[in-house]
Formats: structure tokens, sequence, C-alpha cells
């Protein structure tokens, strides 16, 4: 039988790889490489970017690999179950749809866990990636490499937080291309978007303030004549990026500055949406808490823990944070009625950040361990770590 993904075979001999090869450079079995070039199968989401690097390509070009000859000529794709409609009439209508689909998606991830998420996640990238490549120029055209970029940096996010916030390579991929698609577009706030998700790898994965310090104050730079929302974000994260490292005054003033350039945020904003009433609160408690003013930091996070009933994952790190806040200040009791709501909300979502800090908060409990209410919360952790 033919092979439905000869190009995919014909680029891995191209850069001198057998499929057993290939297999080991990915950790897969070769059988798995097979299934790949048959297309009885299809890599997953976070294996993607893996796979481009192995091929030397993008992973634009690797979406272009994995169709097979119906995609090419044009016709429906068995791999998406849904005919792609005529390119010469359907685009309007193609990229609305496109976009509320995804949209309904985005809105699901602080609430559900990110796994569960990242195979409709990369099924919508793929679709999307397919038809902004064919889409004719003009504004239906620019709409969908727009959604694509959206839905790259989206899938950075899923694929880092059901890492636990551990897979930064795969995640920067996605940003990196993301960033591409912004440059071609000229977009300078999905380029600051970008920027930011990946000043988040180097703040909160990589443990690294100074390269997450730089990226963030870039990505404000970059928004700032087209988004106050992105830039009033990328400036609390340089905000804590300051607190890390300890410099007070910086951290304050870049605070003040991040929420003048968010009161400024209006409907005109594309990144409008990325701003709630509950940010501040969250990143300046954070900060707080690294600056040891635990106190100012703690009635930050109270009062935003209570306006994030409905952001989950949002939820469980604050309530995380406000643990530590209560533990640093003494306060056994209240912490552990934080961290006990903080279990709860990640028993959920299985959020990355959240499971970080609720680990940190538990650990500095560790001094009370022989009173009840201690142990009874390490035991919630315990069950939590045996389902992770």
């Amino acid at each position: 039988m033919a092979r439905r993904r000869q190009r995919l075979a014909e680029r891995r001999r191209s850069v001198g790889l057998t499929q057993e090869d290939l297999a080991e450079k990915l950790g897969v079995d070769r059988s798995t490489v097979v299934r790949w070039e048959t297309g009885t199968a299809s890599p997953q989401p976070w294996m993607r970017p893996r796979l481009a690097d192995a091929l030397l390509i993008t992973v634009e070009e690797l979406v272009d690999l994995l169709a097979n000859e119906a995609e090419r000529d044009g016709r429906a794709p068995a791999a998406q179950g849904a005919a792609f409609p005529d390119r010469a009439t359907a685009y309007p209508d193609t990229a609305a749809d496109l976009r509320h689909h995804f949209d309904e998606l985005a809105t699901r991830y602080d609430r559900a866990p990110s796994a569960s998420l990242l195979a409709k996640g990369g099924e919508q990238l793929s679709l999307i990636t397919y038809m902004a490549r064919n889409a004719p120029h003009g504004r239906a055209g620019r709409e969908l490499l727009t959604l694509q970029a959206d839905a790259l940096t989206f899938m950075g996010q899923l694929v880092w937080d059901a890492s636990q916030r551990r897979d930064h390579a795969t995640a920067r991929h996605y940003y990196d291309e993301s960033l591409r698609v912004a440059r071609h577009l000229h977009d300078p706030t999905l380029e600051g978007r970008a920027r930011l998700r990946t000043s988040y790898v180097a703040l909160y994965g990589a443990h690294d303030p100074r390269a997450g310090l730089e990226l963030a104050l870039q990505a404000a730079e970059t928004a700032r004549p087209t988004s106050p929302a992105v830039t009033g974000l990328a400036l609390l994260h340089a905000g804590e990026a300051y607190a890390m490292l300890g410099r007070a005054k910086d951290c304050e003033s870049t605070l003040a500055a991040a929420q003048q350039q968010l009161e400024r945020t209006d409907g005109m904003d594309a990144a409008a949406d990325l701003v709630s009433s509950a940010q501040f609160g969250r990143l300046a408690g954070s900060c707080y808490l690294s600056l040891g003013q635990y106190r100012r930091a703690q009635e930050l996070l109270e009062a935003t823990a209570a306006e994030l009933q409905d952001r989950r994952k949002s939820r469980a790190i604050v309530l995380g944070n406000l643990t530590l806040a209560y533990i640093r200040q003494g306060e056994v009791d209240a912490a552990v009625a934080a961290l006990t709501k903080a279990i709860t909300e990640v028993q959920e979502t299985r959020g990355g950040g959240g499971l970080n800090v609720v680990f940190s908060a538990a650990r500095e409990l560790s001094p009370w361990r022989q009173e009840r209410i201690v142990a009874d919360v390490h035991d919630q952790l315990f069950a939590l770590m045996a389902t992770a």
C-alpha cells in the first residue's frame, strides 16, 4: 500500500535518518514512526516540536508533511473528521467559526486539567495552520494567521502546564513559532504576548529572574504602541522579577506603571480579554511575599482569592501563596485552612503552577507536622500525589 505521508518519509531520509534513528532521537518505538509515516497515527501535540527539530523544519512545515494526499488535493482530511470548505468562498465564515471554537477551548483552561485539552488544542492548531497556509490574501487570511499565532501560544501554555512547568523546551518552541507569525503580521500585540509567555518560563520554570525580567521588559516595550493590556501584564511580571531579585524600589515603581497601563485598557485593545480585576492583586501579593512583606501580601492575596471563584488554576496559586504568607507570620491554623482550599482546586484542575506552590507551602509546614491539622493536610497531599 502506498504511504499516505510519503513526504514525511522523504524528509526523514533527506536528513540522513532511518526510522530507527528517528525513533531513538525522540524516545519512541520504531513502530510509532511507521504509524506516523503510513498515516495510521499522528504525533501528539507535545511531540511535534521535537519531531520538527529532528527533521530540521518548523512546526508549520511539519503540519504540511503530516497532511495526507487528500488534504494536498484540497479534499476533506480524514484525520480531522470534517470536510474543509471550498477555498474560494468560505474563508470569512471559516475564520469566524475557527475563532469561536478556539475561544471556547481557551475559556476552559482555568477550569480543566491541561492534559485533557491537549488533544483538542493540537487538532485545532493543525486545522488552523492548514487553513492559514491556504488562505487568500486579505482580511480573512490575516484573521487566520492571527488565530494561528494565538493557537500556537495556547499550545505552549497547555504543554507547559500539563508538564507541571517542566517541559520548557516544547513550550518555548510553540512561543517562538507564535513570535514568527506575529512578526510576519507586523503585530506588536501578538509579538508582545508571545514574548510575555516566554518570560513566564524563565521566571516560574527555570527560576531565572534576570532572564525573566529582560523578557518581560521586552514584551512591555514591544506591545506598548498597541496594547496597554499586554504592556501592563508584562510590567506586572517584571515587577515580580524585581521582587525575586530583592529590588523593592524597582518592584514598587514597576507595579505602579503596570497599574496605569491596565487602567488604560479599553475595548479597542485586541488583548483586552486578558485583563481581569484580580490580576494586579495576584501579582502584587506575590511580589510582597518575595520581598518579605507578609502582612501586605496576605491582605492582597485574601482579597484576590475571593475574586477568583471561577478561575480555579489562578485561585490555587493565590491560595498557595496566601498559605506561605500565613506560615511566615506563624499563623498555622489560617495556613492550613488556605492550603486545604488550594489542594481542592488543584485536585480538580491539575494546574502546574498550583501543584508547585502547594507542595512548596507543605514543605514550609513541616516544622508543625506533629500537629493534627497539619498531619491531616499532609495526608491530603499524599492522596494528591498518588493520583497525579
